[in-house]
């Protein structure tokens, strides 16, 4: 086992990566109970979409930790998720049948251009610099969401955001294990992060803030109501909609995906001469996930940004989403336990995760103008529109510029030239 993962290579052990791996759950077990809200908003089955979340990311964690050896979780998207409900279903008036047929078709398309290796390509042709700007980006926006989801951060109609109500007993709870984190990362304890959401949830349970759990086993709901369903209403994503719908699929998830692998394996420190060992089999455990998520019942799964939270407890192998998966597969059965998971406890993991992550901004160029601008704008755009997606989509239109500007246009990878066309587009027509 340890010589499949390459523990010594890599430099852990079983406690380090058992540890990261409950850390990485307790960090992204929100979806189980987020995920069948939002999807059921559309008019599908609460319970039979639980359990397709469950199943999605058991299978698709497997297949990332197996054969890519990444400690990196696979689940359903926040972001694709409430495109597929608010935007398709809602918006457009598209049954979720029929939209979810175009999550298959998407997943399809997706795992050929990961069997021809185009997207591999398309990443690995980056500017090293990008990739830098993308991975310190997603710092920046998750922290942003970890302040967000504690409280500690607010919306204000006149200054666009501002701080929160501190004397809020939940807030008082998320800022508690923020500074708890922080005092055991700083003293050196190992797993300070998890340790900090444990001790965060027992706080608050005993000031009555989290409902102690009446019980500990919960019944798996069927899957019966969504499984199978896409294999129906083929015949029906030919229309411009529909089409348009699985583009976007394809634009988001695949960048969501992209930046999120970058990423994560810059911080897990595997990325080598800008380029991601393994990643073509990374892509391939992703795509295959959106396969089978939409044959579960479930939106398009993506690679989780909470994965960091895991990496910097110390996870560097794929027996890390092993521990992840396996963890999945018990909340299957103990859902009672998960939904005391809230989002004010796991606030303080996303708010240091994201200030490690930040700490790639440190390797881009900054001396030269046509790094800094387009770099610049991908870091800042993330966290100011919520989204991986746009922060790239406008550094890769930004990048092609400046240098064709400096006529230096024969250094851009004609791959890029593409990317900004394409991002164009997108920005045009569906943004």
């Amino acid at each position: 086992m340890k010589n499949f993962f390459k523990f010594a290579e890599r430099g852990t052990s079983y406690k380090m990566e058992t540890l990261a791996g409950i850390t990485t759950f307790l960090s992204i077990a929100y979806i189980l109970i987020v995920n069948p809200i939002i999807l059921s908003q559309s008019g599908m089955d609460h319970g039979a979409v639980f359990t397709a979340t469950a199943l999605t990311a058991i299978i698709g964690t497997l297949l990332m930790g197996l054969l890519a050896n990444f400690p990196i979780a696979i689940a359903p998207s926040m972001g694709l998720n409430s495109f597929f409900t608010f935007s398709v279903c809602i918006g457009m008036g598209i049954d979720w049948q029929v939209t979810l047929t175009g999550v298959f078709v998407a997943g399809i398309i997706f795992m050929l251009l990961s069997l021809f290796k185009i997207r591999e390509k398309i990443i690995n042709i980056i500017p090293i610099d990008l990739k830098y700007a993308i991975a310190s980006g997603i710092g920046f926006f998750i922290t942003f969401v970890g302040l967000k989801n504690g409280g500690i951060v607010v919306g204000n109609p006149d200054t666009f955001v501002s701080i929160g109500d501190l004397t809020s007993p939940m807030t008082i709870l998320a800022v508690l294990g923020l500074i708890l984190t922080i005092v055991m990362l700083v003293r050196g304890i190992n797993g300070g992060i998890f340790y900090g959401m444990v001790i965060t949830t027992i706080v608050g349970m005993i000031f009555g803030l989290i409902e102690v759990p009446s019980s500990i086993v919960g019944s798996v709901p069927s899957l019966e109501p969504t499984f199978g369903v896409v294999f129906g209403h083929l015949d029906e994503i030919f229309t411009p909609e529909i089409l348009t719908v699985i583009f976007t699929f394809l634009i988001v998830a695949f960048f969501d995906t992209a930046g999120a692998l970058i990423g994560l394996t810059s911080q897990a420190g595997m990325m080598k001469d800008n380029k991601i060992p393994n990643i073509g089999k990374g892509l391939l455990a992703d795509s295959a996930a959106g396969v089978i998520g939409a044959v579960l019942g479930t939106s398009t799964p993506a690679t989780s940004v909470e994965s960091s939270a895991g990496i910097a407890v110390g996870g560097k192998t794929g027996f890390t989403s092993v521990v992840i998966a396996a963890c999945f597969v018990v909340a299957l059965f103990f859902s009672p336990l998960v939904n005391v998971i809230s989002v004010e406890v796991t606030s303080a993991a996303l708010i240091i995760v994201g200030a490690l992550m930040a700490m790639e901004i440190r390797r881009i160029d900054w001396t030269k103008l046509e790094i800094v601008i387009p770099s610049f704008l991908t870091i800042i755009m993330m966290p100011l529109t919520s989204s991986v997606v746009i922060g790239i989509g406008l550094g890769f239109v930004i990048y092609p510029i400046c240098l064709v500007t400096e006529k230096r246009s024969k250094e851009v990878h004609p791959i890029m030239y593409v990317l900004c066309l394409l991002f164009l587009l997108y920005f045009a027509f569906i943004v």
